[in-house]
């Protein structure tokens, strides 16, 4: 993000916007627009006065006062120019500083974790109106976060990185379904981790020389009987609680091996409505696993780096 700013100097490679070369460029020459996660905004200042801050200092040939209402309408707070930033929600302040962001018509938008110091819920209903804004205004945004619901919410490109290179690039549905590395299908998460040697893998036929196995639980179907199945395994139900409205189960095979697996309360009433100590029989599509070593997922040093690719004619 740095080095796409200009904040830093590349030691290697070039910075490309299209097809101009923009590593030797300034800052201000670059024409971004940028929102952190703490707003950094003028608490001295008015809300208008904040907006309109980037078109003054660069002595912009615009109607200032114009584009300032112009970007209170487009996130929402029309209304709200002459209050001060203590005066406002977190939510609010964060839209402010969005406006502010857009307020000198950047070619690109860069946003590093701009919902992390919110709430979920604000968080959740800001995400719905950044893609609504991105997209009416056709601005290529790039977004750095952490939280993948964020990314996968966000995102019509996603680029997953590992200790500082691209471990995985693709659409979020693509990577979801097709991870290319046990890094990437353990960041995406939802999946199970296994011993490859264990009874209920090596009932599916099995067999791999790494010590574990990812595999998601909607690739393990659970039967009340075992007659008519082929590479089946037995188990017992250890524990069963309702949280809203799922239910998760603890399943635990004959060698000590236990999974969990939550469905959801109408599914379980249907289908399943097991009780703790059950004997229950699975079946596993084993063409997904993914087999791996601890150390290579055991890294803490990652980010996520969302492209919110505008689609602008």
């Amino acid at each position: 993000m740095r080095l796409i700013a200009g904040l830093e100097e590349a030691t290697s490679g070039q910075v490309y916007f299209g097809d101009e070369d923009m590593t030797a460029r300034s800052v201000q020459d670059r024409e971004l627009g940028f929102l952190f996660q703490g707003y950094a905004l003028f608490r001295h200042m008015t809300v208008a006065e904040n907006i309109a801050f980037g078109p003054r200092v660069r002595k912009m040939d615009i109607d200032i006062d114009a584009r300032v209402e112009e970007l209170l309408a487009l996130v929402g707070l029309t209304g709200y120019g002459k209050r001060y930033p203590p005066q406002l929600s977190g939510g609010q302040r964060q839209r402010v500083a969005l406006a502010r962001a857009l307020g000198c018509n950047p070619q690109l938008l860069l946003l590093d974790e701009p919902f992390g110091a919110l709430d979920p819920l604000v968080r959740k209903a800001l995400r719905g109106s950044l893609k609504e804004i991105v997209s009416s205004i056709g601005v290529t945004t790039i977004i750095v976060t952490h939280d993948q619901e964020e990314a996968w919410d966000l995102a019509d490109e996603v680029i997953i990185f590992n200790r500082g290179r691209i471990e995985q690039r693709g659409m979020p549905e693509q990577i979801t379904r097709h991870p290319k590395s046990p890094f990437v299908m353990n960041f995406v998460g939802g999946v199970l981790h296994l011993p490859s040697n264990c009874q209920f893998l090596r009932r599916m036929g099995l067999a791999v020389p790494q010590p574990y196995v990812m595999i998601r639980p909607a690739h393990i179907d659970v039967h009340k009987s075992f007659e008519g199945k082929k590479n089946i395994c037995a188990a017992t139900v250890k524990d069963k609680s309702r949280v809203g409205w799922l239910v998760n189960y603890t399943i635990v095979f004959d060698d000590g091996v236990d999974i969990e697996l939550t469905v959801g309360r109408k599914e379980d009433e249907l289908f399943y409505d097991f009780a703790a100590g059950d004997r229950v029989y699975l079946t596993a599509d084993v063409s997904n696993v993914v087999p791996f070593s601890p150390s290579e997922i055991d890294d803490p040093m990652f980010e996520e780096v969302v492209m919110l690719g505008a689609r602008a004619a």
